[in-house]
């Protein structure tokens, strides 16, 4: 049998540049979105560094400085990046990847910088997605910054869901905020009062209004639903304390309070009166859904970013380690590499690298991902509408045709023209879409913040004793720091988790993830150096071990795949997570080697550059599937009991046949007739029942052949994926860095 010939290899020669990552990310048609990016870098690595530099993270407050710093986002068009033209914006249409991106640049050099400007599009994201069109023009109007002629100041706004409840951020349908009619005349539009405590509100120490979760405390009222607050409101607009974080201390924290005379009209959505009741058009979970569900992306991204950022400082140290010292002259392999001479910290720093790749990938790609479902979802409600269908569970019942209608597409050939008809159906178009958008989002939060942080630990201990100090180039520390309060923003782990383990079963995403492991198994056969091999036997272990645990049992009969029993369906939901981002990763590289060589700065040196970046995808593509095959074979086998020694004297298990026991004499025997077979007996007895010193006999395999034959299958895909990461490690120690970093330590 032959084995796989590599072309001759290709260094790349440094790292990579705006031109390609323009390509793999897909924006370089959107000249819109690379002047963001310039922008959003200019005031990143200017404006923001230079606040961290001088010691702005030391306090709590909110000062001159990080004042200025919300300016330069207007001057720059970071905050215009939410607005419509018509706004005063400069960006038409979806917004996801421009946020996304802007999202990036910023927290290269600190996530607080990122989250102050993230938070006031979380601020006005319910009135986008679900406000009037007159709630929609006033707010994000004003919250544009001002027009050359213009004499204002743009208003800037906060997001106040969490309350001190006791314990903030635990469950976002848990509310204490009340409202209450406050006064309603007859024939006039009825005025509400407003109590509300907010709890780590960012943005809130110069927020000029917020949009707040409340529910109702007054029978003349419905339900809960969002309200808009203004400081100019009658009653008590208290922007509250600071809140003592030990990170992101570059965006505002505080606790502040509310208790507001506001107009009926302030209810995000509108409302309508019933029976002498105000019913919100929209209720406070129903907005929250469509909020979260786009603006979880790009705090994934953030830490992405923040992986992707160790990179250059790290090498810088590695190789300067020992420069300085007596035995090290210029020119030596000491001097020259330092650190770097050793497999083992360049073996880390690959890791780090892979890692940052796939969780960009993974959130860029989920960004893209609703720019096209948006205005798909908006055809999809209109099309409903007028069939006389509104509302969740409505839409939920009348789509099940559709969902079925999108299984058969995913069946088709492409050249069906049956196919081509689904195609062209855009409720079927929704659900496909709306079914990976429901994945992946949870899946960036939980993976990206999670496991990158964890990554980003190993970033700051490669730095050596360099990386907890305040000079440490990069801000590492403060990044290491800042990640753990992201892996908590908008839910914590355990809410993504919990929404995977609903999302990821539906019949439509199961469907689409045939697709993707069958995706896989094509590219690999032309581009086997990517891991596409390996991941796919991952994917199609995870998906055998999905449908085993939906019908098997433990011991006493309790179903497995249960929505209560969280040991099984969280390590899935995660296990599932390295494999979308995996896929997100190579996807990306094949667009590069696809359209690299059209732009005639990336092309430069095009072979190397996806050279390394496939031996990446192939590096995370074999700790993914590490990380799924353990995952997997705890779920199958740790729920099965382990046999045990029936202590009657003959060896034998409790209930259990004699399996692979065998009597010593009797393998003696056996041996005679078939030599070997005595290396293959898991249990050896005496011949008075004497049983090895150990709990019982080996467990038995019955009814999991399937999974150990996938398993085998994987372990043997991970051909090469060692060799792949000896190429990317001999890559960076190699990689031309510039001369210095191009903002301050």
């Amino acid at each position: 049998m032959g084995t796989a010939t590599l072309s001759e290899e290709k260094i790349m020669l440094a790292l990579p540049g705006d031109a390609v990552r323009q390509i793999q990310w897909r924006f370089a048609d959107r000249f819109d979105l690379q002047m963001l990016v310039q922008s959003a870098r200019s005031v990143a690595r200017g404006t923001v560094a230079r606040l961290v530099a001088a010691g702005e993270r030391n306090t709590h407050e909110w000062t001159p400085g990080k004042s200025e710093m919300m300016e330069a986002f207007d001057r720059a068009g970071v905050t215009a990046a939410f607005m419509e033209p018509e706004e005063g914006g400069f960006i038409a249409g979806p917004k996801n990847l421009a946020l996304a991106l802007a999202a990036f640049e910023l927290a290269w050099v600190d996530g607080g910088a990122a989250t102050a400007s993230l938070a006031g599009f979380l601020a006005l994201a319910p009135i986008h997605e679900r406000g009037t069109a007159e709630q929609i023009l006033r707010y994000k109007s004003l919250s544009a910054p001002p027009q050359p002629g213009e004499d204002r100041k743009p208003w800037r706004g906060a997001f106040v869901l969490t309350e001190p409840i006791p314990y903030v951020g635990v469950d976002t349908g848990m509310l204490s905020g009340k409202m209450r009619v406050a006064e309603w005349k007859e024939g006039e539009e009825p005025w509400l009062q407003i109590d509300k405590r907010g709890r780590f509100i960012t943005n809130i120490a110069f927020a000029n209004f917020v949009t707040a979760a409340v529910i109702s405390d007054d029978e003349r009222i419905k339900g809960s639903c969002v309200v808009i607050l203004e400081e100019t409101d009658e009653g008590i607009f208290d922007h509250g304390t600071p809140t003592k974080k030990l990170v992101h201390q570059l965006s505002s924290t505080g606790d502040p309070i509310f208790n507001l005379k506001v107009p009926a009209s302030r209810i995000v959505g509108g409302y309508t009166v019933k029976d002498g009741v105000i019913v919100p058009n929209w209720n406070h979970g129903e907005i929250i859904e469509a909020v979260f569900r786009r603006t979880r992306v790009p705090v994934g991204v953030m830490t992405a970013a923040k992986l992707l950022s160790a990179i250059e400082p790290v090498i810088r140290y590695q190789r300067g380690r020992f420069r300085g010292a007596e035995g090290a002259k210029p020119g030596t392999v000491r001097y020259e590499q330092g650190i770097q001479q050793r497999e083992d910290a360049l073996h880390r720093l690959v890791d780090v690298w892979a890692t940052g790749e796939a969780a960009t990938s993974l959130g860029l790609a989920t960004a893209r991902l609703f720019d096209t479902l948006d205005p798909i979802e908006k055809r999809k409600t209109a099309i409903l509408k007028e069939s006389g269908i509104q509302g969740g569970r409505a839409e939920m019942k009348a789509l099940k045709e559709s969902e079925q209608r999108a299984i058969e597409l995913l069946s088709l050939a492409p050249d069906s023209p049956r196919r081509q008809e689904l195609e062209a159906d855009p409720l079927v178009q929704f659900v496909l879409m709306d079914a990976e958008a429901n994945v992946l989002c949870p899946a960036t939060k939980l993976w990206n913040t999670g496991h990158g942080t964890n990554l980003l630990r190993e970033a700051v201990s490669l730095m050596g004793g360099y990386g907890i100090t305040e000079d440490c180039p990069g801000f590492l520390a403060n990044k290491w720091m800042d990640a753990q309060l992201e892996a908590t923003y908008e839910g914590p782990e355990a809410v993504q988790r919990r929404q995977l383990t609903v999302t990821m079963t539906s019949e439509v995403f199961l469907a689409e993830f045939r697709a993707w492991t069958a995706e896989m198994r094509q590219i690999a056969s032309s581009h086997p150096g990517t891991g596409a091999c390996t991941l796919a036997s991952a994917m199609q272990m995870w998906q055998w071990t999905l449908n085993y645990l939906q019908t098997a049992t433990d011991p006493a009969g309790g179903k497995l795949y249960h929505g209560q029993r969280q040991g099984v369906t969280f390590p899935m939901a995660d296990a599932l997570c390295w494999l979308v981002a995996s896929r997100a990763q190579i996807l990306d590289v094949l667009e590069l080697e696809a359209r690299g060589g059209d732009d005639p700065v990336a092309a430069e040196g095009l072979e190397g550059t996806v050279q390394f970046l496939s031996d990446l995808c192939h590096t995370q593509a074999a700790a993914a599937a590490g990380e799924v095959s353990r995952i997997c074979a705890e779920l199958v086998f740790g729920y099965k009991p382990h046999p045990v020694w029936n202590g009657s004297g003959d060896g034998l298990a409790d209930g259990e046949e004699q399996n692979n026991c065998f009597l010593a004499g009797e393998l003696e025997e056996l041996e005679e007739t078939v030599p070997g077979i005595s290396t293959m007996a898991v249990d050896v007895l005496g011949e008075d029942g004497g049983h090895p010193p150990k709990a019982g006999p080996c467990a038995g395999c019955a009814g999991a052949s399937d999974f150990l034959r996938l398993q085998n299958k994987l372990t043997t895909c991970l051909s090469g994926s060692r060799l792949a990461k000896d190429r990317a490690a001999e890559t960076v120690a190699k990689v031309m860095i510039p001369e210095a970093l191009d903002y301050p330590a």
